[in-house]
This record gives structure tokens, C-alpha cells and sequence, in this order.
């Protein structure tokens, strides 16, 4: 039996992923989206789509009021660490005033089960190179410290109201849709694979590399990639468990993967050079930062479908080389007022 779900962010990245996992399976979807980040053609055809901004408490309502719906996913957030520094009170006001607006709307209208976008920045800088979901909860960044209160305001609507939650705090979400419907377009870019490609196809003169001097092989730092396809599987995998209880788990490969790796992947994968300088250290990089993912696969069974770093970074290539300008061409999809 099909079900409905709401997907808040779900124009952005990861939650566009998600909706074509709901939608593939043959779910109902409504996003909901301002599309400050989001982009109207990463919504396929069959979702319907609502612009709105979750400070809209009315306009939420009202959306929420058409129910039933078997679940929440929320994924609309301001997403840069660097930016929040700068900005810390817009972050907080957004991310967490937003997701508690949203938390407490879900409880108004009955809805009992609610998947949360996370992020591993909640561990700020770690002590160990594998982080798995008893790792100090220590945010460093404004960002980092709305996703935390957003998972402590859900922790009580649980405690008091028995709404069921899931917290995925992922690492580094990478790739595109193997069926080449969506892809990553931010602007600006922030994540190492999409400016190692860009720089492949000479829409950027070189890629900055910063630092060659920490303890890992090359010298490069080492992150954990997750194709995105995959993170969307987690999602849904992790929904079936809120039957017994709310859940929060790391989302990574498992391994990890050195800036060089990634320069080396793409230039396999697209037969081009990758133009490179390497420059000090920026301030805060840990050496290493790979998820623990042994939670979620022992109670869900989730098993990556792309672990391999040139299965992630040929899904991205794909995409990337065919759209030069992302979304832009497409970004005229209609939406229905709120």
C-alpha cells in the first residue's frame, strides 16, 4: 500500500532524492519549499509541489490540516558551517525556530512519525577518526548547533506528545541519481567532488588543496562520501523502525577517502587532468572524519549501493558534465500557492 508524505527542502539536494526514492516506489509526495537554496526543477512531475516558508505558521497549518500523513521528512535548512559563523543568529533563527515551528505543527495535527536531516557536524572535532552515535555531542558551529536543538526539541514532543522521531546525521553526501534526473547544484559550491569535477571540466582554473602535511597517507584529509541514492534508502529504512521507538544514526560508508583519492577518482572516471595548488591548512579540519555506520546496518540491514568512491564520483560526473549550469535552464516549475 502506497502512503503520503510531506518533504520539507525536498527542492534541495538531498531531499530531491528522497521524494524520487518515495515516488520510485510509488509513495505520494508533497514538498514543500521556498526555494531560497531548493530548485524548482530538481521536484519531479509527479510530486506536488508547494512554495512556502515554514515561518508561515498559518500556510503550515493549512498544508498539514489535508491529512493524513504517514510521515514528516524535514530536510529545508541553511547548510554552511562557514556562513553560520558569520551568521550564527540567522542560522538559529532559521534551522531551529523553523524545525521547531514544524515539530510542533506535526504534533497539532496528528502526525506521529518524523525523519530528521542531520548532520555529523554535531561532533564538532572529534578525538577518534570513527564516529558512531555515542561520539560527544559537541557542536562547534552555529549550524551544527541548530541541527542539535532541532533533535532535542523532538526528543521532548516524543517524551510529552509520542512522536515518533529518526535523527540521520550524516557525513558527506555526494553523487546524483544513477537515473540522471537530479543531481548537486549549490550555489555556491562548497563540496569537494562537484569542484573537483568543475575543475576536470575547466569551468574553474585549479582546485585549492588545503594542507598535505596531516597524518594520513598523502597528507590530505580523508572524508567519508555517501552517494546520495543511498542516503535516501537510509531514510525509508530508517521509518520502518519508528514502530518501536524513535532512532538516531550515522550515516557514512564506513571508510574514507583522501582529497587526493578524490582528484585521482574523477580523473579516472572523466579522462581528464585536474589542475591542483596545495596551500596551508584551513583552521578546524580534522585529519580524519569517518562515520561508524554499524547502528543503522545492524537494525536495518542498510547496505550502500555505491561504496565505491568511482561509483559515487561517475554518478556525479554524468550529471554535473551534462548540466553546465545546473538547474538554471529548468527552473520553471510551477508551484501551487500555499
Amino acid at each position: 500500500m502506497s502512503g503520503r508524505y510531506l518533504v520539507t527542502g525536498g527542492a534541495g539536494f538531498v531531499g530531491s532524492h528522497l521524494v524520487a526514492a518515495l515516488l520510485d516506489r510509488g509513495d505520494k509526495c508533497v514538498v514543500l519549499d521556498n526555494y531560497s537554496t531548493g530548485h524548482r526543477g530538481g521536484v519531479l512531475p509527479d510530486a506536488h509541489a508547494i512554495e512556502l516558508d515554514l515561518v508561515d505558521v498559518a500556510a503550515l497549518d493549512r498544508v498539514l490540516a489535508d491529512g493524513p500523513w504517514d510521515a514528516v521528512f524535514h530536510f529545508a535548512a541553511l547548510s554552511l558551517v562557514g556562513e553560520s559563523m558569520r551568521e550564527p543568529m540567522r542560522y538559529l533563527g532559521d534551522n531551529y525556530g523553523n524545525g521547531v515551528r514544524l515539530v510542533d505543527a506535526c504534533v497539532r495535527h496528528g502526525v506521529n512519525r518524523f525523519v530528521l536531516s542531520s548532520t555529523a557536524a554535531l561532533f564538532g572535532r572529534p578525538t577518534t577518526p570513527r564516529l558512531d552515535e555515542e561520539s560527544p555531542i559537541e557542536p562547534v558551529s552555529p549550524y551544527g548547533e541548530s541541527k542539535w536543538l532541532i533533535e532535542r526539541a523532538l526528543a521532548w514532543a516524543d517524551r510529552i506528545h509520542g512522536l515518533r522521531y529518526a535523527t540521520l546525521r550524516y557525513f558527506n553526501a555526494a553523487g546524483s541519481d544513477p537515473a540522471g534526473r537530479l543531481g548537486e547544484a549549490h550555489n555556491p559550491e562548497t563540496h569537494l567532488i562537484p569542484l573537483v569535477i568543475d575543475t576536470a571540466l575547466a569551468r574553474r582554473p585549479e582546485l585549492v588543496v588545503f594542507g598535505n602535511d596531516y597524518d594520513t597517507p598523502d597528507g590530505t584529509c580523508i572524508r567519508d562520501y555517501v552517494h546520495v541514492a543511498d542516503l535516501a534508502d537510509a531514510h525509508l529504512l530508517a521509518l520502518t523502525q519508528l514502530d518501536r521507538g524513535s532512532v538516531a544514526y550515522n550515516l557514512g560508508n564506513g571508510g574514507g577517502a583522501s582529497v587526493m583519492e578524490v582528484i585521482r577518482s574523477v580523473e579516472r572516471v572523466s579522462g581528464l587532468q585536474v589542475p591542483y595548488r596545495i596551500t596551508g591548512r584551513r583552521a578546524g579540519d580534522p585529519a580524519i572524519l569517518v562515520a561508524d555506520p554499524g547502528r543503522i546496518v545492524r537494525e536495518t540491514g542498510w547496505s550502500p549501493r555505491f561504496a565505491a568512491l568511482d561509483d559515487i564520483v561517475r554518478t556525479a560526473f554524468a550529471w554535473r558534465s551534462a548540466h553546465p549550469f545546473g538547474y538554471d535552464n529548468s527552473d520553471t516549475k510551477p508551484a501551487s500557492p500555499a
